[in-house]
């Protein structure tokens, strides 16, 4: 009987089908070129979310075959990190019309009744008057937000302000965040990427700063230590083996500083790297 109780509750914590489309939606518009999300991803309708499965309609068959193939495990991906567990995409094929009646009436008794298309209307009103989505249509709706990409956030503890600026200077506390900008992680379901391909003049244009400064950031000890570390990558050319470029390897999580470790006798791992990143890189790009 509890577990049923608890249950009932997490399934109305839940966002509806809708409202998570419209979070997936906002991150999508960010990253996909605005023709393909026009034409392919915003005419698709949301229609269920039922054991982990959640239901898209497209208007014709070529475009579910395309959405499918284009962005189908990135919508899956979205929608999990939405409702905090794995969910499966089910892209079917329904007429225009008949997506706007069903994204209405999610898992209702086929209507018999010439009198239902009016409550249909009545229902969505009233779920759009909902203060969650009300918050969602700010965030993700207006156009200022499309240019902001708010769903695309960079997470700072006060932690890391206010213990680790102190030892290591704004630069360089300004350069991880940057480099982190650079990087995903997701603590909920634990997928991380953050081994980066880049250059020092990326790295300098992105965060606002001068070369030299970023190379000094990236030898100081403490930096390598707990943060970053790179190896540069080299290639052969006609002219010998050349610099290609550095590969960044970024500490996403906050560590201990060195005085917190001894105040609260925990240790950090000394080695946070792979060991393809140390010991420490002796050799600057050109």
């Amino acid at each position: 009987m509890e577990s049923a109780v608890q249950a009932r509750q997490m399934n109305l914590q839940a966002p509806s089908p809708e409202e998570a489309w419209q979070v997936v939606l906002g991150q999508l518009q960010g990253q996909v070129e605005r023709a393909s999300y026009r034409t392919w991803l915003e005419p698709l309708q949301p229609v269920a979310f039922t054991n982990g499965t959640y239901t898209l309609a497209a208007a014709s068959s070529y475009a579910r075959d395309l959405a499918e193939s284009r962005f189908g495990a990135t919508i899956s991906r979205q929608l999990s990190g939405v409702y905090g567990n794995p969910v499966k995409l089910d892209l079917v094929v329904t007429g225009p019309a008949k997506v706007k009646a069903e994204a209405g009436v999610i898992d209702a008794p086929p209507e018999t009744d010439v009198e239902k298309p009016p409550r249909v209307k009545e229902n969505r009103k009233t779920a759009a008057a909902s203060p969650r989505k009300l918050a969602l249509a700010r965030a993700y709706g207006d156009k200022r937000a499309a240019v902001i990409q708010p769903e695309r956030a960079i997470v700072v503890t006060h932690y890391f302000m206010s213990r680790w600026t102190p030892l290591l200077g704004h630069s360089a506390v300004h350069l991880i965040m940057t480099a982190r900008s650079m990087c995903y992680w997701n603590p909920l379901n634990g997928e991380l990427r953050n081994v980066i391909d880049t250059e020092m003049g990326e790295l300098a244009e992105r965060a606002a700063m001068s070369v030299r400064t970023v190379k000094d950031i990236l030898a100081n000890e403490t930096v390598q230590h707990y943060f970053l570390r790179y190896k540069v990558r080299r290639m052969m050319t006609q002219n010998g083996v050349r610099t290609a470029g550095i590969t960044l390897l970024v500490r996403m999580d906050d560590p201990l500083t060195p005085d917190d470790q001894k105040t609260h006798d925990i240790s950090e791992s000394e080695n946070w790297y792979t060991p393809d990143f140390g010991p420490e890189e002796d050799e600057e790009e050109e």
